[in-house]
């Protein structure tokens, strides 16, 4: 950054401090974003929320597996906002939509939209990050093609596929 320790020092009280208010400009970015695409695509609940994991995606792939395991071991307070936004804020956003989608014929009637979202949302770290970082072999777009979008054609009405020509990619 072409800066010293001491003026980054005389800004902010620590090393944690620093690293708090770095997440949270990150959050706070990836928070715009998310409700840029929301507004967006209001219309189409289930490509609003292909949208939101696509950014989600390209927002955590600069994320290794030890930086996440710094954060949670050294940092847990900083770790906390960045596991808060995940588990309550997308969480909440992804399963409205997947609501909103049920509601507009969309989803199917027999699909448990809070099930899915426990499945697929709060199990993405543990998918991307578990025993290698599939962002190193893997592009977002197959990622997102794996593990989002095709989980979304498995529950979504055959009324819907039809309509939009069995693609569901955001582009």
């Amino acid at each position: 950054m072409s800066i010293s320790k001491k003026t980054i020092y005389d800004n902010f009280k620590s090393k944690e401090e620093v690293v708090q208010e770095s997440l949270v400009a990150f959050i706070n970015k990836l928070r715009s974003k998310i409700l840029e695409s929301v507004e967006k695509q209001k219309s189409n609940p289930i490509l609003t929320v292909i949208d939101v994991y696509r950014i989600g995606l390209d927002s955590f792939k600069s994320f290794s597996p030890s930086f996440l395991f710094g954060l949670k071991k050294y940092y847990p307070d900083v770790y906390v906002s960045i596991s808060d936004f995940r588990s309550k804020e997308l969480y909440a956003l992804v399963q409205n939509l997947l609501q909103k989608a049920k509601e507009k014929g969309q989803v199917r009637d027999d699909i448990d939209v809070e099930l899915i979202c426990e499945i697929y949302l709060n199990r993405l770290e543990l998918i991307l990050f578990s025993t290698k970082n599939l962002f190193e072999e893997y592009s977002v777009q197959e990622l997102l093609e794996h593990i989002v979008i095709n989980n979304l054609r498995g529950i979504a009405t055959q009324d819907y596929l039809k309509k939009n020509n069995f693609m569901l990619e955001v582009h």
